[in-house]
């Protein structure tokens, strides 16, 4: 099968119009800062967060240039009091909480015979445990409101499936598949949802500097399209997910790759 080259990039139709919402790992290029963009695009006021503070405040100076209802408040979501302080900001600053897209997450490549403890703690830590933290912040202040909410997080097909040097990634992608499906459970008692995004490459400047280009060329050929994915076509999944276009959605994890097993 031919490439199959990248389609338009869709324009905004106020899906998310009034609704704000909670980005993490939303500092530029990547599904973060993507889904930043076409949660705007869709009318909603957005609070994004990175771990890196100079990118983070770039980008937000970038989309308050083009929209209104942006602010940034930098977190690193494996310190707890930084995420219990993005969420109360989140609350004091837009009045509510709607929308949670969990997206911080940690990769790393390593042979498992040779990996450390400190490998494997930091990749499970931020991907993670770093989700949990924030699903469970997202879900005390939907609880707390009683007015419903929605949560997406971002996993991966790794996931799913084996790749040679990814065991951290791998388990840590597993266990957020697992966590969405039993937060989605309870969370349906308050009237929120929890669904997750599963991409498999969305390419972007940061993937290509950390990954070989062998490894790039064997996940683009795996997919059907014979191409990556651009970030804001997973964005776009993400915001179904944020929408009320799924609304009796809850506990799935959606593959956004031909890759599901």
């Amino acid at each position: 099968m031919g490439d199959v080259e990248s389609p338009a990039y869709v324009p905004g139709h106020g899906l998310l119009k009034g609704r704000t919402a909670v980005i993490t790992a939303a500092a530029g290029a990547g599904i973060g800062g993507a889904t930043a963009r076409r949660f705007l695009e869709e009318g909603a006021r957005v609070l994004i967060s990175d771990a890196h503070a100079r990118r983070l405040k770039e980008y937000e100076g970038e989309l308050a240039g083009e929209f209104e209802g942006v602010d940034s408040l930098p977190c690193d979501v494996t310190d707890e009091r930084q995420v219990r302080a993005l969420f109360d900001t989140a609350v004091r600053v837009h009045g509510r909480l709607d929308i949670v897209v969990n997206n911080a997450g940690l990769g790393g490549t390593s042979a498992l015979a040779d990996m450390t403890d400190e490998q494997w703690s930091k990749v499970l830590d931020v991907t993670l445990n770093g989700t949990f933290r924030c699903v469970r912040a997202a879900l005390r202040a939907f609880r707390e409101s009683g007015s419903g909410g929605v949560v997406v997080n971002n996993a991966s097909v790794v996931g799913w499936r084996a790749q040679a040097g990814q065991a951290h990634y791998a388990a840590a992608k597993a266990g957020v598949m697992a966590l969405t499906r039993s937060a989605a459970i309870e969370a349906a008692e308050y009237g929120v949802r929890v669904n997750a995004v599963s991409p498999s490459l969305a390419m972007h400047p940061h993937l290509v500097k950390v990954t070989t280009p062998e490894l790039l060329a064997e996940l683009t050929a795996r997919e059907a399209f014979g191409r990556y994915a651009e970030p804001w076509e997973v964005a776009n999944v993400i915001v179904f997910l944020a929408s009320g276009y799924s609304s009796y959605l809850t506990g799935e994890v959606v593959s956004v790759s031909s890759q599901h097993p």
